[in-house]
């Protein structure tokens, strides 16, 4: 009986980085494929920005989890319904943007698990499980395990309440959204900055003493970013497909205009 493994929990319970990629602007199936074969652990697939719907969130969720790539859909903030949905339909995780009060943080873990943690409804033929009957204890207990709840930092706010968020049942990552943060600061663009140090320094902090795990996304500096992973970030984000593309389509025009020796 098939039953649903997250790749990118697995890393993180072996102390390992979790690295994952934004799907905002395609929304073929075939990118879970193609960012497997890549080496990424987890797809960030995008329903806060960009034109994704949740049809094409949905059969990216499904050949993710054929694939072996986590699938985790981050939502508007607050949309607690859209992301029973996606779970329903067959991600492995929700990231809610925004996550300011530990009252946010409580109402998406409720939302999220299934009891003894949760209130989240119960709908029965997964296709965490290829579709096959399962018992209803057998499917809440093994979803709610496999299932991954990360709630982003990206205010001031949140970073001042960022220790009794950690400590909420049910909420698993804690994610610096640098960029977000730095609008909130008035620093926009400083990833760099101070003030952002000393954000991730505390949920870093946080998230030791309460049994979570870090993340981060925006930063993609080497110095920056081997700071914060000697620091103990697992969950990274580490770009979207807009900007691999353009990145790598970039440099490959660049390579061929050079061997233009006429």
């Amino acid at each position: 009986m098939i039953s649903p493994i997250n790749a990118a929990k697995q890393k993180l319970k072996n102390d390992g980085l979790a690295i994952g990629m934004g799907v905002r602007n395609f929304r073929g199936s075939e990118i879970s494929s193609i960012m497997k074969s890549a080496g990424y652990d987890w797809l960030f697939i995008d329903l806060e920005h960009g034109p994704t719907s949740i049809e094409s969130a949905a059969s990216i969720c499904i050949t993710s989890l054929a694939n072996g790539i986590a699938p985790i859909v981050r939502v508007p903030q607050g949309d607690l319904n859209l992301g029973t949905r996606c779970l329903d339909a067959g991600a492995l995780g929700i990231v809610m943007p925004h996550v300011d009060t530990v009252e946010q943080a409580t109402k998406m873990a409720e939302a999220f698990r299934f009891k003894p943690f949760g209130r989240r409804s119960i709908a029965g033929n997964y296709p965490h499980f290829s579709f096959e009957a399962r018992s209803a204890i057998e499917t809440t207990t093994i979803l709610n395990e496999a299932t991954l709840l990360v709630a982003m930092m990206e205010t001031p706010e949140a970073i001042n309440n960022i220790d009794a968020i950690a400590a909420v049942p049910g909420i698993d990552i804690l994610l610096m959204g640098t960029n977000d943060l730095c609008l909130e600061m008035g620093i926009p663009g400083e990833i760099d900055h101070p003030k952002v140090s000393t954000a991730v320094d505390k949920l870093v902090a946080a998230c030791k003493r309460h049994g979570k795990w870090a993340g981060i996304g925006g930063v993609y500096e080497p110095g920056l970013l081997t700071r914060h992973i000697n620091q103990g970030v697992q969950m990274i984000l580490a770009g979207n497909d807009v900007t691999l593309l353009l990145d790598a389509a970039t440099e490959k025009a660049r390579l061929i205009k050079e061997c233009d020796k006429r």
